[in-house]
C-alpha cells in the first residue's frame, strides 16, 4: 500500500540535459549576455590549456564548445548579422525570420554533415575583368563560425606576437582596439 502511494506521488523527472531542452526556444527569448559569457569562459579555459601545454585538455574544450547550444547560437548570429545574409549559396536558403533562425540552431548537428558546393558568382574588377567568387550556403557559413569561435584561442595562443595582420579587434593605422 506504501508503495502504491510513492507511484502515484511521484513528480515528473527533470528534463534531460541536451539539445532538447531548447527546443522550443524561439529567437527572440535567447540569452545573449549569457551565451556570450559561456563562449567566452570556454575560450578562456582553451587559451590556459595551450599555454600550460596541455593540447588533449584544449582539444576536449574545443569540442565541449563546438557542441554547446551557446557556440550554435552564436555562430548562427554571426551568419545572419553580417552583410552577407541576403546571400543564398546554391540551395536559395536564407535565415531572416526569427522562426527561421531557431531552426536553423536546431540544424546545426555534426553528425552527417556535409557542406554543400559553393554557388559561382562572377564579380567585375576595376579592369573590367571577372574575378569568380564562391558563395556557401548559410549552413557551411554557420559550421565555419563554430569552429573559428574553438580555433582562434589557439591561433591568438600559438601565432606570432609581432603578426598584425588579418587579426580580429586590430586596425593597421590605430593598433589594438
Amino acid at each position: 500500500m506504501a508503495g502504491e502511494r510513492m507511484r502515484g506521488s511521484r513528480q515528473s523527472a527533470p528534463p534531460s540535459p541536451g539539445a532538447a531542452f531548447h527546443d522550443g526556444l524561439q529567437w527572440d527569448q535567447i540569452d545573449w549576455t549569457n551565451a556570450y559569457r559561456h563562449v567566452r569562459r570556454l575560450q578562456a579555459r582553451i587559451v590556459k590549456a595551450t599555454k600550460e601545454g596541455r593540447r588533449s585538455k584544449a582539444r576536449v574544450l574545443q569540442r565541449l564548445l563546438t557542441r554547446s547550444f551557446s557556440g550554435k547560437v552564436l555562430a548562427v548570429r554571426r551568419v545572419t548579422a553580417n552583410r552577407g545574409k541576403r546571400t543564398p549559396g546554391v540551395d536559395g536558403e536564407t535565415w531572416l525570420t526569427p522562426a527561421r533562425k531557431a531552426a536553423a540552431i536546431h540544424e546545426l548537428r555534426q553528425r552527417g554533415y556535409r557542406p554543400q558546393p559553393l554557388r559561382r558568382v562572377y564579380i567585375e574588377k576595376r579592369n573590367k575583368k571577372l574575378r569568380p567568387l564562391g558563395i556557401p550556403v548559410l549552413k557551411d557559413r554557420a559550421m565555419q563560425a563554430r569552429y573559428l569561435l574553438a580555433l582562434s584561442p589557439i591561433a591568438e595562443t600559438t601565432g606570432d606576437e609581432n603578426s598584425y595582420g588579418f587579426r580580429p579587434g586590430f586596425d593597421h593605422q590605430l593598433g589594438p582596439t
